[in-house]
């Protein structure tokens, strides 16, 4: 009776400590989730947002992307924005972007997460885009985007942002 009771007692141990793991280590898959969660975060604005406020989002948007990140915008004769860009770059087109906005938001939906390769993480998922802009003109925008993010000591980057046509999909 004795053993038969260590045993249960190790065993429900062992069970714990193996659910502690799985819920309290995050997966890379919901390590890549959580950087489109941070980007959303920092991208948001509410109306009167301070100064101070406004510089620690713009430097935390830089910090979830590469050094060199390509983006693809393209398609929309008003605008288009593909090319290169360093962090400082991102964080630049960032404030300036914002401040086009009195509100706005930024949402990530029907994420797909694979791994094509070690360190790399591509993810297919459509943004949603909404506000208010300073010329008080109501903002609803929704994107399919391919994304690439790059694990960069321990952490998931951004490597690459394409904006990709349904029908091309």
């Amino acid at each position: 009776m004795v053993k038969l009771k260590h045993v249960i007692i190790g065993g429900s141990v062992v069970l714990i400590g193996i659910l502690v793991v799985l819920y309290l280590i995050p997966s890379e898959e919901k390590k890549v989730r959580k950087q489109f969660d941070l980007l959303s975060q920092y991208v948001t604005k509410e109306p009167g947002e301070d100064l101070f406020s406004m510089a620690n989002r713009i430097k935390n948007i830089g910090r979830l992307f590469t050094e060199s990140c390509e983006f693809k915008i393209e398609g929309d004769p008003f605008y288009s924005f593909s090319g290169k860009y360093t962090r400082e770059e991102v964080s630049g087109y960032a404030l300036r972007g914002r401040s086009y906005f009195s509100a706005l938001s930024l949402k990530f939906y029907d994420l797909k997460v694979e791994f094509p390769e070690k360190g790399t993480a591509k993810v297919n998922l459509t943004a949603r885009l909404t506000g208010k802009s300073t010329a008080r003109e109501a903002v609803d925008e929704t994107r399919e985007l391919q994304c690439i993010l790059m694990k960069i000591d321990k952490g998931w980057l951004f490597s690459s942002l394409e904006v990709v046509e349904v029908l091309k999909r």
